[in-house]
């Protein structure tokens, strides 16, 4: 971690700026930019959370600070971060409608006090209620939808802020929203210096992420009972009455000595276990917008079995790099067959498709775009440059 304020002491000091490295040419201009970026206020942000955006956000600020530029995060306690950190407190229970509202107020407060500090060339909001509170009009803001349109209120694009611009992180997201607003799609990346290929293949399945009724990992237990194989469950089980209860009433009872849950897995652990697994299997139940476990798996060279919903078909190569399956039946028999894929093609494909060199470049790309509008009062579409922007 590069830098960490605490809001114990009531004021906000100017936070350091960081060595410059080479500079990268951003947007067609070399000038650093200073970015600011939030999330979710009670989620930690790094490569040991569960969620995605969390772990987005992660890669994108290592990248910002690797690359020269200067990257501040508000984010809860537990974070961590290559750029400067403004702590706000954690929460490890499940926190009240009363308790989200004052992280969020909290977390807004702290964005107003570092826009006023600090010289800031572009506000980038990765959290649900990013529409709920905006900063003044005069900064670029980019808010990326993480989530289906269902999570955000009819007249988010309605804004009347100027320079305020959105992105999706997949083609299939960016389907659901109108097609008359240039919305760019930057596609999430993984670290490839992380997420690697293991010496060799071990026989059982991998399910990771957030043990909730709607990512049908009980599916995915009973495929691999049927298929004769075992399974390894990891992932957090959100402090909600649902969430506990589907672990007690659906989860647990699938458990046995051979299919197993092994709760929140270490960031490196979960590498191992994703370059040493036969397959990683991804039961979701809803659209999801993207699969980011599913993006370190390839990587891992570890082909994905998955329900063809969302984003999913659009990331796995039907039969190359994974198969799309349509129930337990179906499930079973991928489990088994899908040791015919070569792991070779699933790290070539995360390479070529999914690095995060790759995300890093199409958002610094659009920082660029966002921070020549403001320069020089242009109004005019982004996302129409960069390797990793499309539209």
């Amino acid at each position: 971690m590069r830098g960490e304020i605490r809001l114990d002491k009531g004021d906000l000091s100017p936070l350091p700026s960081p060595k410059f490295r080479e500079r990268g040419v951003v947007g067609g201009s070399d000038r650093p930019l200073t970015v600011v970026s939030m999330a979710y206020p009670l989620l930690p942000i790094g490569c040991d959370t569960v969620g995605g955006s969390e772990q987005v956000l992660g890669t994108l600020d290592a990248a910002l600070v690797d690359r020269g530029h200067r990257s501040i995060v508000i984010g809860c306690e537990g974070s961590k971060v290559a750029g400067n950190l403004i702590a706000t407190p954690a929460c490890e229970e499940a926190p009240s409608p009363a308790a989200w509202d004052r992280a969020y107020e909290l977390q807004w407060e702290i964005l107003q006090r570092v826009l006023a500090a600090e010289a800031v060339d572009v506000v980038h909001l990765h959290g649900m209620d990013a529409h709920t509170r905006l900063p003044n009009p005069g900064l670029p803001l980019l808010i990326t939808l993480h989530l289906p349109p269902f999570n955000y209120p009819e007249g988010l694009f309605r804004s009347q802020r100027p320079l305020t611009f959105f992105n999706c992180v997949s083609h299939f997201s960016r389907s659901l929203y109108p097609r008359d607003i240039p919305i760019p799609v930057i596609p999430n990346g993984v670290s490839l210096d992380r997420f690697r290929p293991g010496p060799a293949k071990e026989d059982f399945v991998l399910a990771l992420g957030r043990i909730c009724p709607e990512k049908g990992f009980h599916l995915a237990l009973d495929a691999a009972k049927k298929a004769g194989l075992p399974m390894i469950l990891g992932g957090k089980v959100p402090p909600f009455p649902e969430h506990e209860r589907y672990f007690e009433e659906e989860i647990r009872p699938r458990l046995d000595d051979q299919r197993q849950f092994r709760g929140v897995i270490p960031f490196a652990q979960r590498i191992d276990l994703l370059a040493r697994a036969r397959c990683l299997a991804v039961p979701s139940l809803v659209e999801e917008s993207s699969s980011l476990v599913a993006i370190e798996a390839l990587a891992c060279g570890t082909p994905v079995v998955a329900h063809p919903v969302g984003a999913l078909p659009e990331n796995i190569a039907q039969g190359v790099t994974g198969l799309l399956v349509g129930g337990v039946e179906e499930m079973a028999r991928a489990f088994r067959d899908v040791v015919n894929l070569d792991p070779r093609v699933c790290r070539l494909a995360a390479s070529e498709r999914f690095s995060a060199e790759g995300m890093a470049q199409g958002y610094l790309d659009l920082y660029g775009q966002l921070s020549a509008l403001h320069r020089t009062g242009k109004k005019e579409p982004v996302g129409s440059t960069g390797s990793r922007i499309s539209h």
